[in-house]
């Protein structure tokens, strides 16, 4: 990716969404186990993925992609694989293949072992729950995101927007055992850090995808006091005003929303 995709991925579903302290996390060798049990069971792998990627791409598309991994190829050092598989990441993700781009992402992590790496790796493979269409592909990038984050967390557990897009992650592809469990731990966030704005817009723009415009409007109003010049805050206000009826609240929250994002 360009630098400016990756600090648009990184800050997406932002979707990249700071932090309630003494959190707790899971204990390593738990962690481990439960990363073990999550890739294991993938539906699809990523080599059944790119073989039926490529068989979608133009001629064009099909050279930029193998002149890419050519490139790869040569790098003999880890360190020398990491402009590459941006690339193929940046690649990817233009084509409108977020799974693969989250793949490559995800190798990129690997190597680096950074809060920040993970992070992107996460969000991106978040951006393919959304857009994926496939069961199967919708649960391979869950279960990646869901570790990407964790790793993230691992790392800097004090940073709430790991904690805040792993239950994105969740809540866009809910387990069939406890669909439920996005929204528990976004909730365990507000009552440990009632005054987060992340952690109420993002209750906010879920209550606004059910039709709880009431509840989206009562926790935008108490972030919109807490941070005045949130454009989050300011843009989801808009929404909520106008699905809930309130034509002057929401044209003024919207010219407020436009302002701030200029």
């Amino acid at each position: 990716m360009t630098k400016l995709q990756w600090i648009v991925v990184g800050t997406a579903v932002a979707l990249a969404f700071v932090m309630y302290f003494g959190c707790e996390t899971t204990p390593k060798d738990i962690a481990a186990v439960e990363k073990t049990r999550v890739l294991s069971a993938e539906s699809t792998d990523i080599g059944s993925m790119l073989q039926s990627a490529k068989q979608q791409l133009s001629a064009l598309e099909a050279s930029n992609v193998l002149a890419l991994e050519n490139e790869l190829n040569d790098a003999l050092a880890d360190s020398a694989k990491i402009e590459p598989y941006k690339a193929l990441s940046g690649q990817w993700y233009d084509l409108g293949n977020p799974g693969i781009a989250g793949y490559y992402a995800q190798q990129i992590a690997e190597i680096e072992n950074t809060e920040h790496s993970w992070s992107i790796t996460g969000t991106t493979y978040t951006i393919c729950i959304q857009r994926s269409e496939e069961e199967k592909i919708r649960d391979f990038c869950t279960g990646r995101a869901i570790s990407a984050f964790e790793n993230a967390i691992s790392i800097n557990p004090n940073d709430l927007a790991h904690q805040v897009n792993l239950a994105l992650a969740y809540t866009y592809n809910p387990p069939q055992d406890n669909p439920m469990k996005g929204i528990l731990i976004l909730k365990e966030l507000n009552q440990k850090a009632p005054d987060n704005v992340l952690v109420l817009n993002t209750l906010a723009r879920l209550a606004i995808r059910t039709g709880q415009y009431g509840k989206a409007i009562e926790r935008l109003e108490r972030a919109s006091t807490l941070e005045a010049d949130n454009p989050a805050t300011a843009c989801l206000l808009a929404q909520a005003y106008e699905a809930n009826g309130d034509m002057v609240k929401a044209q003024a929250a919207a010219e407020k929303c436009r302002l701030l994002n200029q």
